[in-house]
C-alpha cells in the first residue's frame, strides 16, 4: 500500500517494519513478558512534576473557587453536558477551569509514609508521562507565549514570550516523559504513553464541554511541535547520566474555540526562552533504546479523517453531577465479586461507546475503527461469556478479520448491537478472564471486562504514525469507560497488561489484519480503609464538589 504521508516508500517501508517489530517484541506471552527492569527502587522513582527554574510564574483560578462562572455547571447532570452548553468567556478563569478538570490533581493518598496524587486525567500505574502546553495569545492575565501547565500547583509557568503581533488564539499541547513510563514497564511503555495522551484529550475534550468550548487535534509535524515546544533545546534539558531520561516527546497540538471554531497554531515568533527543566531521573538503571526507535518511525502527522457518524441522542439524567464524574473518577485497585451490575445501566454503556459527533469523540477525529470483545461476568439478564460489540455497522467498515462476526447471535432484548461469541460457567469465565490479563483478579471480579480490536494491519500500512493515533483512541474510549463507570456510580480500571496472541487465539485471529490494544474492567470497587483522602489544593474543600 503506498504511504499517505510526505515520507519517501523507502522511509515508509522501513518504519513500518520498525513499527511490525516493535509491536512483537513488546507483547505479553504466557512463556515471556516484556523486556522490562528486573527490579525497581521505589525510593528512586522519576520526578511525577517537572517545572522549569528560574521561568515566571501565575497562579490560575480552580473550577472549584466559589466565584467561578462555572461553579454552577459542576452542579449540573452529568448529561447535560450533551445538550451543549453555551460559551463562555474565554478568561483566566475558564482557562483554569479546562487544567483543573482535565490534567490537575484531585486529591492526594496516604498510607504510613507514602503519599501520591491523584489526578483528572488516569495514567499506567499512576506515572503521568503526560506534560500540558498552553499556547496563548490575547488571554487576559497572561503574557502572550508558550506556557507550561504545574498541576501540582495549579499554576502556569512562561517557557517562552512571543514577539509583538501575534494572531489572537489558545491552543493546548502535550508531550510525553517517556521515561515515567519506561522506569517501571520497559520496552511497552510508548504503548502506555500514547493510551495516557488519548485519556488526555479525552479528559481535555470533557472539560472543553463544561465551559461550551470545542477542542480539536491539528495536524501538525512532530517535528515542528517539538520545536514550538523548545523540547528540542537540548541545553535546557540537563541530564546527570542518560538524555533520554529527561528528554521529551511531542504528541498533539489541539486547537480551542472559545465560542468559535479552533484554528491551526499560527506562526509565532519567540522573543525569549526562559527557564531550564527539573531533573525527572538523576540515576536511571536501565536504558531501553528501541522507545527512541519506535517514538522516531511514527512522527509523521496523519491528516485528520472523519468518520461518518450520527449526533449523539441527549440521554435522561443520570443522577450524577459533572463535578463529581471529573473530579471524583478513581481507579479501582480491587471490585466487589458479588455485585450484578443492571441490564439497563450495562446496555445504556455500551450505546455510549458508539462514536458520534460530540465529546469526547470529535476530539481525535479518525476513520480507524476499533471494536469490543467483552467478558460479561455479572450483568442481569445476561449470561456469563464471551461476547462481541461492534462500534459501527458490521456491513459498513468491518474488515475482513471481522467478517466471521456476522454471523454471530445478537442478544435480545438490548439496544446496543451485542454479539455472542460463547457462554460458559462464571467459574470457567473468570478463570479464562484472570489468565488472559496476565492472572489479574481485577478482570474477573467486576462486573465486565473487555478488549479493544483494533484494524491493525491495514491502518499501519496507510502510515506507520497510525500505530500512535491507534493506542489513542483506545485511550480516549478508556477514560469515555472512565467517565460512564462514574455516572453509575461504578469504578473502572485500565488494564496495561494482557497475553496479547492469547486472546487473539481465543477470537481465531491468526495475523495483524486485527490486534488487541487496551483492556478494560468495571464494577463497583471496594475502597482501602487504610488508605487517607486528603483535599488536592489547600483551602480548597474538593470533597464538595460531588455534591
Amino acid at each position: 500500500m503506498a504511504p499517505t504521508t510526505t515520507m519517501t516508500m523507502t522511509e515508509h517501508e522501513s518504519a513500518l517494519q520498525t513499527v511490525r517489530d516493535y509491536h512483537r517484541r513488546t507483547t505479553h506471552r504466557y512463556a515471556t513478558y516484556a523486556a522490562g527492569p528486573e527490579t525497581l527502587d521505589w525510593d528512586a522513582q522519576p520526578a511525577p512534576f517537572r517545572h522549569y527554574v528560574g521561568a515566571p510564574r501565575v497562579h490560575l483560578p480552580l473550577a472549584t473557587d466559589d466565584d467561578s462562572d462555572v461553579a454552577a455547571r459542576l452542579r449540573l447532570d452529568w448529561r447535560m453536558l450533551d445538550t451543549g452548553l453555551p460559551a463562555l468567556p474565554a478568561t483566566l478563569g475558564a482557562l483554569g477551569t479546562l487544567l483543573h478538570l482535565a490534567l490537575g490533581l484531585t486529591a492526594w493518598k496516604s498510607t504510613g509514609p507514602d503519599r501520591w496524587a491523584v489526578r483528572a486525567n488516569p495514567s499506567s500505574g499512576n506515572l503521568h508521562p503526560v506534560e500540558g502546553w498552553v499556547f496563548a495569545v490575547g488571554m487576559p492575565g497572561l503574557d502572550d507565549g508558550l506556557w507550561h501547565y504545574l498541576p501540582e500547583t495549579h499554576e502556569l509557568e512562561l517557557r517562552a514570550s512571543f514577539e509583538p503581533g501575534c494572531a489572537p488564539g489558545l491552543h493546548v499541547a502535550l508531550s510525553s516523559v517517556m521515561w515515567r513510563e519506561a522506569w517501571k514497564y520497559g520496552e511497552r511503555a510508548f504503548r502506555y504513553c500514547q493510551l495516557d495522551t488519548g485519556h488526555a484529550v479525552a479528559a481535555l475534550r470533557n472539560a472543553a464541554a463544561v465551559l461550551g468550548w470545542s477542542l480539536s487535534a491539528q495536524p501538525v509535524r512532530a517535528d515542528l511541535l517539538a520545536s514550538a515546544l523548545g523540547l528540542d533545546r537540548l541545553p535546557d534539558f540537563p541530564a546527570r547520566r542518560d538524555q533520554a531520561t529527561e528528554i521529551e516527546e511531542a504528541e498533539l497540538l489541539l486547537g480551542v474555540g472559545a465560542g468559535q471554531p479552533a484554528g491551526p497554531l499560527p506562526v509565532r515568533t519567540v522573543q525569549r526562552w526562559y527557564g531550564t527543566a527539573s531533573t525527572i531521573d538523576p540515576h536511571p538503571m536501565y536504558r531501553w533504546p528501541v522507545i527512541g526507535e519506535i517514538a522516531e518511525a511514527t512522527r509523521e502527522a496523519l491528516p485528520p479523517a472523519e468518520l461518518p457518524v450520527p449526533p449523539r441522542e441527549v440521554d435522561a439524567p443520570c443522577g450524577r453531577s459533572v463535578g463529581h464524574v471529573l473530579l471524583g473518577r478513581r481507579s479501582a485497585q480491587r471490585f466487589d465479586g458479588r455485585h450484578v451490575m443492571a441490564r439497563e445501566e450495562f446496555d445504556g454503556m455500551m450505546q455510549r461507546m458508539q462514536p458520534c459527533r460530540a465529546a469526547p469523540w470529535d476530539a481525535l477525529p479518525d476513520s480507524s475503527r476499533i471494536d469490543l470483545v467483552l467478558f460479561i461476568h455479572r450483568v442481569a439478564g445476561v449470561e456469563s461469556g464471551v461476547y462481541f460489540l461492534p462500534r459501527g455497522p458490521l456491513d459498513a467498515g468491518a474488515g475482513p478479520a471481522l467478517a466471521m462476526h456476522h454471523a454471530l447471535p445478537r442478544v435480545e432484548g438490548l439496544q446496543c448491537d451485542l454479539r455472542l461469541l460463547a457462554t460458559m460457567s462464571a467459574p470457567a469465565l473468570a478463570r479464562l478472564a484472570r489468565s488472559l490479563h496476565c492472572h489479574q483478579d481485577i478482570a474477573s471480579m467486576s462486573c465486565f471486562s473487555l478488549g479493544m480490536l483494533a484494524e491493525f494491519q491495514v491502518e499501519i500500512e496507510r502510515a506507520p504514525s497510525a500505530y500512535r493515533a491507534l493506542h489513542r483512541q483506545a485511550g480516549l474510549l478508556g477514560q469515555m469507560l472512565y467517565t460512564e463507570a462514574e455516572a453509575l456510580g461504578l469504578r473502572g480500571t485500565g488494564i496495561g497488561c494482557f497475553f496479547d496472541d492469547a486472546v487473539h487465539e481465543l477470537l481465531g485471529l491468526e495475523d495483524d489484519g486485527v490486534r488487541t490494544l487496551y483492556h478494560f474492567t468495571i464494577g463497583r470497587a471496594i475502597d482501602d480503609a487504610r488508605i487517607e483522602t486528603t483535599p488536592a489544593y489547600a483551602g480548597i474543600a474538593t470533597e464538595a464538589l460531588a455534591a
